[in-house]
């Protein structure tokens, strides 16, 4: 007798009838009882024989199905007996297959400790970076579950700090590269002796005055003033855009001919720059958004997998088990927020439906007021900086970091007068996040805009042409005007890291010692700080803006926001950890991280902007840097391409032609229109899986309703209504 049949025979009473609760499991698997085959491990027929006899119906795997322990031990011992049976090839082939894959695992795991702070996330988060998803728990190392165990702050205060690690990772690539081709050569060059092209001999000699070097004895504390500002010792070295040559170095080595132009590697490598970011936020957004696809929306899907799935069944210890009970909490407590919110929403009547919307426009209003009111302020502070920065000592230093003090002042002020704003608004969570993100991205990017275009105005000369007769720019103020902009991004990056390191000595630390040594009802109001992430998501995007912008006036910049950055990691670390509580309204993490890298984008944006309008438009200088013999930095191309090989040239002009063009741009369309209507099938098989698992729960809710109008019928019931 099989199993199967002794389950059927218990399954009846002695009537004949089956129990409610059989009857039960009976209606569940009536669908796929006729498909299944079950084995015994005592059996005598082998898996392949019964592969053989069932033609093309695969057996289940011992895992999808619903035996004991027990029994599923003794399968596998049989399964493991047959082997030897079996093909060569095919036992050769399972051993491969297994080797591959712990192989990979072992690759993964040694990886995985030199990974950039992956303890600190995988404490922060408490979830699995990459792989928790695409294994089984029994099937995953050792370091994907110990990803799993931890989780302090949720996976949404986890997104800031991988966001801020991959920027770590961008800068440093980033900067690897410009000291590839053009800081080493760069050295090298000067240390042979090497010395720059003059400029143009039609050039007045007023145009080249440039000494940035301090003359005589200089007071100590005059260095330490020079190094916040970027003048002085500063000014004149590898740092900034003044420092290099306009050197073209041709060698003859053994049987070839080299040569380096080091004002075409200079504007070849700012622009190899940007196109490495774009490609980094590209695929890393591509990334986020499969994420975000798998995870799904805010939906019952979404709680049946944080339910019956969220759990980690490899968390030891009791530490461990209360981190991941908080961490599936906060996910529970975002869906449910924005849950209740949109029912809330949808009871609204039509009057208070037109008094909401009337209030968020109202208040929308006066968000662009005080987001207005802080250009006009940080362009007259541009205005009054620049006019008084030949001021000495300290006063002088006060009025350079005008503009930057002004900036920040914006971006901690405004931000919080829109968060009280947007309570009276009353959006959704993840709308809030977004609105507040828009709010501080028009605030912060556009102020930096701001900043660039008043010194623009200023070089270019806008209010007295006179200036600018000469020189085509401002020499009288900006004798190296792409030196000039360099500081201004020096000093906005320099500026931003020692606010956060003065903000957690002075003003985070004291507020935990009071909040948690002091007991009465102002500390109580007050309470620890809440880590918030769209304002730090937002000081990040920021300050990658201002290194994209100063990074062709400033070619260590990157190096320099590399430094910041990492500094930056570990002061929010300590924040977190000692200074703030969890945030009493989370958000989404998978959604979030695209908007992030979506605001990134549009600060590489602006950047690029203004990378082409200095390249394209502003005569470069004349006293300073590798363009100071071109009219416009773009014009070292078209010159380098004519001392070309002749080949190349063809083959350049072939590229730039109609007959490469054409052809590239149909095959182009062909690609595209096929991955269009991939994309297409693919979207419609999603949405007929998503209406399959609909209707499937909809059954389930059928037979459960139907079961128990049938439980009054039942002969066991009556019989208990008797006794």
């Amino acid at each position: 007798m099989t199993i199967e049949q002794q389950r059927q025979g218990l399954a009846f009473s002695g009537s004949g009838h089956p129990t409610d609760q059989e009857s039960l499991r009976f209606r569940r698997v009536s669908s796929r009882m006729s498909t299944q085959i079950y084995h015994e491990p005592n059996s005598s027929t082998s898996l392949a024989q019964e592969e053989e006899q069932s033609g093309s119906e695969p057996t289940l795997e011992l895992r999808n199905t619903v035996f004991p322990m027990a029994l599923k031990k003794a399968a596998r011992q049989v399964q493991q007996m047959q082997v030897p049976a079996q093909f060569n090839g095919g036992s050769w082939k399972q051993k491969r297959i297994k080797f591959v894959r712990q192989f990979k695992s072992n690759v993964r795991e040694f990886l995985y400790f030199f990974s950039l702070w992956g303890k600190t996330l995988q404490k922060i988060g408490g979830r699995n970076l990459v792989y928790a998803s695409k294994q089984p728990q029994r099937l995953r190392p050792r370091w994907q579950t110990l990803l799993s165990l931890t989780g302090n702050f949720g996976g949404g205060v986890q997104s800031y700090f991988i966001f801020l690690r991959f920027l770590v990772i961008l800068n440093f690539v980033s900067f690897l590269l410009i000291a590839g081709f053009v800081l080493i050569p760069s050295i090298v060059f000067r240390s042979v002796g090497i010395k720059p092209e003059s400029s143009k001999a039609d050039v007045s000699s007023e145009c080249l005055k440039y000494d940035p070097n301090p003359q005589g004895l200089v007071v100590f504390y005059e260095f330490f003033l020079d190094l916040l500002s970027g003048t002085g010792f500063m000014e004149y070295s590898y740092l900034f855009y003044g420092y290099y040559n306009n050197s073209v170095i041709v060698t003859s080595l053994v049987g070839s001919h080299f040569s380096y132009n080091i004002p075409l590697a200079y504007l070849l490598t700012a622009v190899f720059y940007f196109a490495f970011c774009l490609i980094c936020i590209i695929v890393r957004m591509g990334k986020a958004a499969r994420v975000a696809v798998t995870t799904g929306g805010s939906d019952v899907r979404s709680y049946s997998m944080i339910v019956f799935t969220g759990w980690d069944y490899g968390c030891l210890g009791s530490k461990a088990t209360k981190l991941k009970q908080r961490n599936i909490y906060y996910r529970l407590q975002v869906d449910l927020e924005e849950e209740r919110l949109k029912k809330h929403a949808a009871s609204l009547t039509l009057c208070n439906k037109v008094t909401l919307h009337s209030l968020r426009v109202l208040m929308f209003f006066v968000a662009v007021g005080l987001i207005v009111a802080t250009f006009l302020a940080i362009a007259r502070a541009t205005t009054f900086s620049q006019e008084n920065s030949h001021v000495p000592g300290i006063l002088g230093l006060f009025y350079t970091y005008l503009p930057s003090i002004v900036i920040t002042l914006g971006n901690f002020l405004v931000p919080l007068l829109c968060d009280q704003i947007a309570l009276l608004e009353k959006y959704p969570p993840s709308a809030t996040v977004v609105v507040a993100l828009l709010r501080a991205v028009v605030l912060r990017l556009v102020s930096l805009g701001i900043l660039l275009f008043t010194l623009w105005k200023q070089i270019m000369c806008h209010d007295s042409r006179d200036k600018c007769n000469l020189c085509h720019y401002n020499h009288e103020d900006y004798q190296c005007w792409e030196t000039s902009v360099g500081q201004e991004m020096y000093k906005l990056t320099l500026f931003d890291l020692l606010v956060s390191i003065a903000l957690l000595v002075l003003v985070e630390f004291p507020r935990r010692m009071v909040v948690d040594h002091w007991s009465c009802k102002l500390t109580q109001w007050v309470g620890r700080q809440e880590f918030v992430v769209p304002s730090n998501v937002l000081g990040l995007v920021y300050g990658q803006t201002v290194v994209w912008t100063g990074a062709l006036f400033c070619p260590l910049l990157p190096l320099i926001n590399t430094v910041k950055f990492v500094i930056l990691f570990y002061c929010k670390k300590i924040t977190l950890f000692y200074n703030c509580r969890p945030a009493l309204r989370t958000f989404r993490s998978t959604s979030s991280a695209i908007f992030f890298l979506a605001v990134l984008l549009f600060g590489w944006i602006l950047a690029l902007v203004v990378m082409i309008y200095s390249v394209a438009v502003i005569h470069p200088s004349f006293a300073c840097g590798p363009f100071r013999s071109f009219f416009r930095m773009w014009k070292i191309v078209p010159e380098s391409f004519s001392t070309l090989p002749e080949g190349a040239r063809d083959f350049l002009f072939f590229i730039g032609s109609q007959a490469f063009s054409i052809p590239l741009f149909a095959i182009s369309c062909v690609f595209m229109c096929y991955f269009i209507a991939l994309a297409s099938i693919y979207g419609k098989s999603v949405a007929m899986l998503r209406a399959q698992l609909k209707l499937a729960g909809q059954d389930k809710q059928f037979l459960v309703k139907q079961i128990e109008k049938m439980k009054p019928l039942s002969p066991q019931h009556n019989e208990g209504e008797q006794d």
